[in-house]
């Protein structure tokens, strides 16, 4: 069992930067994937970035590819996403999770261990 704990979200104004964290306790990170996920109001629940954990590589969603980073610290079990010029449509409740060993990175049916989420509001 994976327990995954976000924080550092917040409220920002449009065109700031915030990072955000997602930490895992219970045993350490093993899987395929870690991905991050936000789902904005009224909204479905929209892919963002995913990261390999063995090997570092990083997919981004185009629609925040020149913005956001994925990165991971194996050593401290966590990932955290970089979200630079942030705007109002980015605001979402963010999701960090698990990804199973079948299935893509981008559909969120194949992650099997979810964090409680963290608030993310860019307004001015």
């Amino acid at each position: 069992q994976v327990q995954l704990l976000e924080s550092g979200g917040g409220l920002v104004q449009p065109g700031a930067s915030l990072r955000i964290s997602c930490t895992a306790s219970g045993r350490t990170i093993d899987s395929e994937a870690v991905g991050w996920f936000r789902r904005a109001p009224g909204k479905e629940r929209e892919f963002v970035a995913a990261i390999i954990w063995r090997t570092g590589i990083a997919t981004v969603s185009g629609s925040v590819k020149d913005r956001f980073t994925i990165s991971r610290d194996s050593a401290k079990n966590t990932v955290t996403l970089q979200m630079n010029s942030l705007k109002p449509e980015d605001t979402a409740v963010y999701y960090c999770a698990v990804k199973g060993v079948f299935g893509t990175i981008l559909d969120p049916r194949d992650y099997v261990y979810w964090g409680q989420g963290t608030q993310v509001t860019v307004s001015s």
